[in-house]
């Protein structure tokens, strides 16, 4: 094994075990007040708020009781709800039969389409559940797979010019359903008199998981806290529920994702709790998302602020986290009907990377794009723009042809350990090089025994390699340069949705792993499975080991290291061993594809002509690079320190 494979074990073993480090690290940080707990709080607080107590002059006003008035029986004042307290007069029915009283039985509608199904409740005119037609759970794929349901709340907070506060997810709205062709709209409307109401205004278009909402507050422009007219303080928050079979993958996928408007996304920490108040710059979305779905709401214009928090619930079995956020989003007024709106969006769907994209298709201007395909995590940069113009446009081509995915991922493969040969060729020359000069290395050895001679030996070596035209470094860019494709796998597979419940062989599911033994409580490194993909994959990477430590022996192999090359292949076994077993199949299939064409190399190398080659070099005149004449300098220099040392000795 020489030095550039050896380089090219570390690096990789050093960018694998450093992202599962990052990834899969706990870190507990004291948190502020939950943002849900706001709407709480206003709800106790106007519970428990009282009517001022009359004045001492309306006092000395009021009659004193005649005997009459003695015997007659007691009233007790009628006690006004908190809507009516809030709007200051006792509510008006406004549609026949409509009931005033709040504890009144809550109603479900529900708007549906090819894709999709939501309901909704009247109590609090929000979303009730959200259940995906095309997709199934993990553990029962005869039910479709629900988003939320019961799990997910939604209000706005309203505050009037007394200072009285009062949360839409109390009131209890009444249903308008509407049917424009292919679009269903209801609309949720609390009103408490015909010219004062709350509308929601759902909107679902057929074959879309996309769905409009507005919101439109009439009669109210006046009645409302002048700081407050401007914008909407909107409070949402979710339980994430737990969709996938492996827990720990499914969790480091999960991230609560903004957007600032016109530029790039950002996120909560995936692996610890974590709150955040963003006002530096607007931002056009907040996601809730877990490793292949999410529920997004777009403003139409803007959020101003937001207040977003992401807590892990470690103790559950159904849930992974819970997200919350309190977003504050300008209103437009419209005086002719007197009606204060803003605009949104309700994405609830796949993280399917080609779907997200197609919502920004004809918007030109890159600063009005949602860039909802940044849910899908692809890596850095310099990694997802590998993997969004390379491997996705050749992933979906070979997915169109109606193939099962495991012979996708082989064509794949093939694909691209044919791309990458020239540069593993071009690597095997440079160690076949080395090799075949190896018996005059040995010479050198041989002439350089002792210890302190070993400066010696190495500008020898080094001299021998210059004349005979083999830079030793040569082998090592053509792996550096395979580094971005590798990484961009790596990061493609755990998000590839096109994966989910998808069987090949004896793995069901490509999208998590593939136990053949499981056991009860987790043991430390390993977890609570053994992955059979993962297996052949180490055992795979052994033999690659030994078999490139044997064809690439140019006897300048490191001391301590044979044992470490065959080490890193069990340490790959421990990190892999809970991720898709679309990757681990993925990486037994390369590592297999680069055994044989390492002996296809192998076979079509002369050894006896490229010494012949390397020995003809000598005699040419070598023009010394600046590089190198630094280089030997440094070692004379070095050299000369060294010797001086041993006199003052």
């Amino acid at each position: 094994m020489n030095k550039n494979n050896i380089l090219m074990f570390v690096l990789i073993a050093a960018v694998v075990i450093g992202f599962t480090y990052f990834s899969s690290k706990k870190e507990d940080k004291e948190q502020q007040p939950p943002i849900s707990s706001t709407i709480e709080d206003v709800r106790i607080q106007d519970n428990t708020t009282e009517q001022p107590a009359p004045t001492e002059p309306e006092k000395a006003n009021t009659p004193a009781p005649t005997t009459a008035d003695a015997d007659a029986p007691t009233t007790e004042p009628k006690q006004l709800t908190l809507a009516e307290q809030f709007f200051g007069t006792p509510r008006t029915a406004v549609n026949a039969g409509e009931s005033l009283h709040e504890e009144a039985a809550p109603q479900i509608i529900t708007l549906e389409n090819e894709k999709i199904k939501i309901d909704f409740t009247t109590l609090g005119g929000q979303m009730l559940s959200a259940k995906l037609k095309d997709y199934h759970r993990f553990d029962n794929d005869s039910l479709p797979l629900t988003l939320f349901e019961k799990d997910a709340k939604f209000a706005l907070l309203l505050r009037n010019r007394s200072g009285r506060a009062i949360t839409t997810d109390a009131l209890l709205f009444t249903p308008i359903y509407l049917q424009d062709g292919d679009k269903q709209s209801i609309t949720m409307r609390y009103a408490h008199s015909a010219d004062q109401y709350v509308d929601f205004v759902y909107t679902l278009s057929a074959d879309d998981y996309m769905m409009k909402f507005d919101v439109a507050l009439v009669g109210m422009e006046e009645m409302l806290y002048r700081e407050t007219v401007d914008y909407l303080e909107m409070y949402w928050a979710q339980d994430q529920r737990r969709q996938e079979k492996s827990r720990e993958n499914e969790q480091r996928h999960s991230k609560l994702i903004y957007k600032f408007q016109g530029d790039d996304v950002a996120e909560l920490e995936a692996d610890k709790n974590e709150r955040k108040t963003v006002t530096e710059a607007p931002t056009k979305w907040v996601a809730f998302k877990d490793q292949f779905f999410a529920t997004v709401l777009i403003a139409d214009n803007q959020f101003k602020e937001i207040d977003v928090e992401s807590k892990i619930l470690l103790n559950s079995d159904k849930y992974l986290k819970t997200y919350a956020a309190k977003m504050y989003a300008p209103v437009v007024y419209n005086a002719n009907s007197n009606t204060l709106k803003a605009g949104f969006r309700y994405y609830l769907g796949p993280l399917q990377f080609s779907n997200l994209q197609s919502y920004d298709d004809g918007i030109k201007d890159a600063s009005q794009q949602l860039d909802l395909d940044k849910l899908v995590y692809l890596g850095w940069s310099l990694f997802r723009i590998v993997n969004k113009y390379f491997v996705i446009p050749i992933f979906n081509l070979l997915g169109s042809t109606g193939l099962s995915m495991g012979l996708v991922i082989l064509l794949l493969t093939i694909i691209v350990k044919l791309l990458v040969s020239p540069l593993t060729y071009k690597s095997f020359m440079s160690s076949a090089k080395m090799r075949v000069l190896r018996p005059q290395v040995e010479e050198l050895a041989a002439k350089y025994p002792k210890q302190e001679q070993a400066m010696e030996k190495q500008q020898a070596t080094m001299a021998l390699y210059r004349k005979a035209g083999v830079n030793p470094m040569s082998g090592c860019i053509p792996m550096l340069a395979q580094m971005p494709l590798l990484i961009a796998l790596f990061q493609f597979f755990p998000s590839a949705i096109e994966l989910r419940q998808q069987s090949f062989l004896w793995a069901t599911d490509l999208s998590t792993y593939d136990a053949i033994i499981e056991w009860g409580t987790s043991i430390p490194l390993i977890g609570t499975h053994i992955s059979l993909f993962c297996i052949l994959m180490t055992v795979t990477n052994v033999i690659y080991t030994k078999f490139n430590m044997q064809m690439t022996d140019t006897g300048s192999q490191m001391p301590g290291m044979k044992w470490m090359m065959y080490l890193m292949p069990v340490i790959f076994l421990f990190v892999l061993n809970d991720y898709p077993s679309g990757l681990t199949y993925y990486y037994f299939l390369s590592l297999l594809i680069t055994i044989l064409l390492t002996i296809s190399f192998r076979y079509f190398v002369d050894e006896k002509k490229l010494l012949a080659k390397l020995e003809a070099n000598k005699a040419k005149p070598k023009k010394k690079s600046g590089f190198m004449a630094r280089l030997e300098e440094a070692q004379r220099m070095q050299q000369q320190q060294m010797k001086n040392q041993k006199k003052k000795k």
